[in-house]
């Protein structure tokens, strides 16, 4: 029995990831070791599984049957897995999370890395990127983004939290340019914007009996593609910002930036966590969403006396 498990993992990842390559880095295994594990299940059922070329795989009739199979295979492993965990109730084996670089360094990192030194039997591999990841092409167990998430086929979400936004300035600017006090203010002072591949990240906010976002960006000669940069420059005095409430508590507490048109309703944006659809979900994965939902929102939100009043906004996806 052993044996005729042997390799089937590699080779339902090869023929996921669509190359040994894509499939070792999966695993953790190189190239060669993927290759011969693949090869070993051919010599063992005399068939070709895999049409092999220099830039791409694809599966032999009989290769394609094999693979079918050995998907249910595993997918049924996974069940009694998952079953046996709820039965101990201990997260184990090895979580894969993707999120975003800074709000996963910020608010995911510490509530994940709290989870494994709960659970011994557990491991994470904590991927922090903002592009955008297929989790089953790319093998991950969990993605945590925010905003509209677009495309969700094959895929379970949680709402997990809420990222706010906030117009701040520095003590400095503010002495020199003044406090604005209605949107229609903005346009007289100067901003610092995000911005990637040439389009600017308007500020939004909510108006109207019906809250219906307005975009009001004030003119800005200082545009940045890293949220952090924006504080920086914000705290250095150099013009307003909108930004994330999570990324400036700590420098509202400390007095460094002041929040700013609190009686204008902020936006927000819905964070989400992602995972593939399947009958059982692993207890490892249950409990980081679990841990996730019910961190951060304490970890995202100003204190009460710096929250102004909120409206869900789209949209920000990637931070």
């Amino acid at each position: 029995m052993a044996e005729l498990l042997s390799g089937v993992d590699v080779f339902v990842a090869a023929v996921e990831a669509g190359g040994f390559a894509a499939a070792g880095e999966r695993l953790h295994l190189t190239r060669s070791a993927v290759a011969k594990a693949i090869a070993r299940i051919e010599e063992r059922l005399h068939v070709r599984l895999l049409h092999r070329t220099t830039r791409s795989l694809a599966l032999t009739e009989d290769g394609q049957v094999y693979y079918e199979r050995c998907v249910r295979a595993l997918e049924e492993l996974r069940a009694g897995e998952a079953a046996l965990e709820s039965g101990r109730r201990e997260a184990a084996g090895r979580l894969r999370v993707s999120a975003t670089v800074l709000f996963g360094r910020h608010c995911v990192a510490p509530v994940l890395t709290k989870l494994v030194a709960q659970h011994p039997k557990l491991e994470l591999e904590l991927s922090l990127s903002d592009r955008p990841v297929d989790l089953i092409e790319d093998g991950y167990d969990l993605a945590i983004r925010s905003g509209n998430i677009g495309d969700s086929a094959g895929l379970m979400t949680r709402t997990i939290g809420i990222q706010r936004m906030t117009v701040c300035g520095a003590p400095s600017y503010l002495a020199q340019h003044g406090r604005p006090e209605r949107l229609d203010d903005l346009p007289r002072h100067t901003g610092i914007v995000y911005g990637r591949a040439g389009h600017i990240r308007t500020w939004e906010f909510s108006a109207g009996e019906r809250s219906t976002l307005v975009e009001a960006t004030p003119p800005s000669r200082l545009c940045f593609d890293d949220v952090e940069a924006i504080a920086d420059a914000a705290e250095a005095g150099h013009g307003l910002a909108w930004l994330q409430d999570w990324l400036i508590r700590d420098r509202i507490r400390s007095g460094k930036l002041i929040p700013l048109l609190e009686n204008v309703p902020s936006v927000e944006f819905v964070t989400h966590a992602l995972w593939p659809k399947t009958p059982h979900l692993p207890l490892r994965v249950r409990f980081a969403i679990d841990a996730l939902a019910a961190a951060l929102p304490g970890a995202t939100e100003l204190e009460p006396e710096f929250l102004p009043e909120t409206n869900q906004g789209q949209g920000l996806v990637g931070i």
